[in-house]
């Protein structure tokens, strides 16, 4: 999805050059994966939005310092869970701001043509077996698998080690196939 060298040259252009273009660029890269975990978080579209493009004014902001961040991915994904922690804070009488006890929303996205051909069906049980999830289980299932980062940066971003993000993992692959293989195994789904 993103290329491990494209990310630091565009950080080193906003940085040294104030380059708008990589800057869009770095935006373009981005804004889809940040927005989704705001709305993981916020649970709404407009507010996931003001929290990423506030991201991105951040970024622009301190850009003559971008080149201290040794992993500026980690870094947005980071700045994005806390501006929607505080937004949660701001924005609800009693916030529930512990990943733990949060009702977290999860997306399945259909970009291609052979995703498009699974059946909704499946889609509704793969999104009921998610729901079945601890919170904090299923956000980091979306960062790991929907969002392809590895368990360190999910460590980084969450501020968990990297055994709790493996174990957490481990425990959302377990439960999802207790869940999902009587149906998935049905011959019908077998064409």
């Amino acid at each position: 999805m993103d290329s491990l060298v494209e990310i630091p040259e565009l950080q080193k252009k906003i940085a040294l050059y104030d380059d708008m273009k990589s800057y869009r660029q770095l935006y373009d890269l981005f804004f889809y994966r940040l927005n989704r975990t705001a709305y993981t978080f916020v649970k709404s579209k407009e507010a996931a939005e003001e929290i990423v493009s506030d991201v991105f004014i951040k970024i622009w902001q301190m850009r003559s310092r971008l080149t201290e961040i040794e992993n500026l991915k980690v870094y947005l994904y980071t700045i994005t869970k806390n501006l929607s922690l505080n937004y949660i804070t701001r924005h609800y009488k009693n916030p529930e701001v512990s990943l733990d006890t949060m009702h977290l929303e999860t997306a399945i996205d259909l970009n291609t043509p052979e995703e498009l051909c699974i059946s909704s069906d499946i889609i509704k049980k793969i999104r009921m077996a998610v729901d079945e999830l601890p919170p904090k289980c299923r956000i980091i299932l979306q960062l790991v698998k929907e969002d392809e980062l590895k368990y360190k940066e999910v460590a980084a971003i969450l501020n968990i080690s990297e055994l709790t993000v493996r174990n957490q993992v481990a425990i959302a692959v377990k439960k999802m196939s207790r869940i999902l293989p009587s149906y998935l195994e049905s011959p019908i789904n077998q064409l």
